[in-house]
């Protein structure tokens, strides 16, 4: 268990693949004293479109993409990397932040030991509950992620628990999963290139997370969405804890489909169409036809969206800072989308949503790039987080 855990050597080599649900990414980044990640090369692959989502079709997609990234960086001759890391967005994963409490009549000592069969019980009952899920494409899940958020004694929190009396323990601990055999095929698929026995895993959801927390630390409130092709994830963060998360199936491939299905078109043809709206570059013929259809695909994924934050919320208010990763092309689409949702505006949040985009400019003077580099964000927030939490 990474319960208390060292720091290890700086200025290295790093690998990092970014694996989502429309394209994998790869970059190689120099670990630097400074903290500030130097990205030396990086490149990104898309999945190739299914017209329906079936898993195991899609997970042979996503491989061959991941294929394509690790043969263009072994190729590239840039040196051999000392550690690979790979960072996982939905659906390839499952997170949950959970409380582990413990109360006694007498007084108890606080101690590692405690601490780590509290923990392994508590990731034992959640690998079970995420089996279930997956049990589709019959896996047993592995742990991949695992992060102490906050302890309390007697409820107050301490910051240095080790050691300590108490009658009451409650831990706020993040665990996320993935199936052994999605895990196993990327690590083959790395390992054809670059012979490495042990490769660390982690999410999106919980770098992505880390870096905004540490780059706004006036915010301690925020939601951070993660928009991809196939999935729509939302976690909410309150007092700079992430307290929760859930996800939607719908992302920009969900409105690609819904525009092939209505014209009976190609998803390149759906594609063009959807990118002539939102650039309001579509003759008057055109937006009248296809106007009506996206509204309504809109109105779909704005309803999942209004369901989601519902559900987080409990009746706490949510925050009216967003902080959003999507493709760049579609930033303004969604923007929009969410600015016109009326519904959780006036009777969940905070106030009127300030929307912010996690973009390359955003996270200027955070990483160094070498000449001729492509700025991926989501790379560089990959980038910084490893360098930052694994350094």
């Amino acid at each position: 268990m990474e319960f208390f855990k060292g720091n290890k050597n700086k200025d290295e080599l790093v690998l990092v693949f970014d694996i989502g649900s429309s394209s994998v990414g790869g970059a190689l980044f120099r670990m630097q004293k400074s903290k500030i990640p130097k990205i030396v090369f990086s490149i990104r692959e898309p999945i190739i479109f299914e017209n329906k989502i079936d898993i195991g079709h899609f997970l042979l997609s996503t491989i061959k993409s991941l294929e394509i990234v690790s043969n263009k960086i072994y190729m590239a001759k840039m040196g051999a990397p000392s550690r690979i890391f790979c960072v996982l967005s939905s659906p390839w994963y499952v997170s949950q932040t959970r409380v582990i409490r413990l109360e006694k009549n007498a007084p108890f000592i606080f101690t590692s030991k405690l601490a780590d069969s509290l923990i392994q019980k508590e990731v034992a009952l959640f690998e079970e509950e995420q089996s279930v899920k997956y049990a589709d494409i019959q896996s047993p899940v592995r742990l991949i992620e695992f992060k102490n958020i906050k302890i309390m004694l007697n409820g107050y929190e301490t910051p240095d628990p080790l050691d300590q009396k108490t009658k009451e323990l409650e831990m706020t601990v993040f665990i996320s999963v993935s199936p052994e055999q999605i895990l196993k095929k990327i690590e083959e698929t790395v390992r054809k290139h670059f012979h490495f026995k042990d490769m660390k895993f982690s999410s999106f959801g919980l770098s992505s997370f880390a870096v905004v927390r540490d780059m706004h630390t006036d915010q301690e409130n925020f939601l951070l969405i993660d928009i991809g092709g196939e999935v729509t994830d939302i976690s909410m963060i309150k007092k700079n804890i992430l307290r929760e998360s859930v996800s939607f199936p719908l992302g920009p491939n969900f409105f690609i489909r819904g525009v092939a299905s209505a014209l009976h078109c190609s998803p390149s043809e759906a594609k063009s169409f959807i990118s002539l709206i939102k650039d309001e570059h579509a003759s008057f013929s055109v937006a009248k036809k296809l106007e009506p259809i996206i509204n309504k695909l809109k109105t779909s994924w704005l309803q999942k969206f209004q369901e989601s934050l519902a559900n987080l919320s409990n009746d706490i208010s949510i925050p009216a800072t967003i902080y959003i990763a999507v493709d760049k092309d579609f930033e303004n689409f969604f923007c929009q989308i969410i600015e016109t949702e009326q519904f959780n505006q006036y009777t969940l949040t905070e106030s009127k949503f300030k929307i912010i985009f996690l973009s390359t400019e955003l996270f200027h003077g955070m990483a160094e790039f070498q000449e001729n580099i492509v700025r991926d964000p989501f790379l560089i927030i990959d980038s910084i987080y490893i360098n930052r939490f694994f350094s």
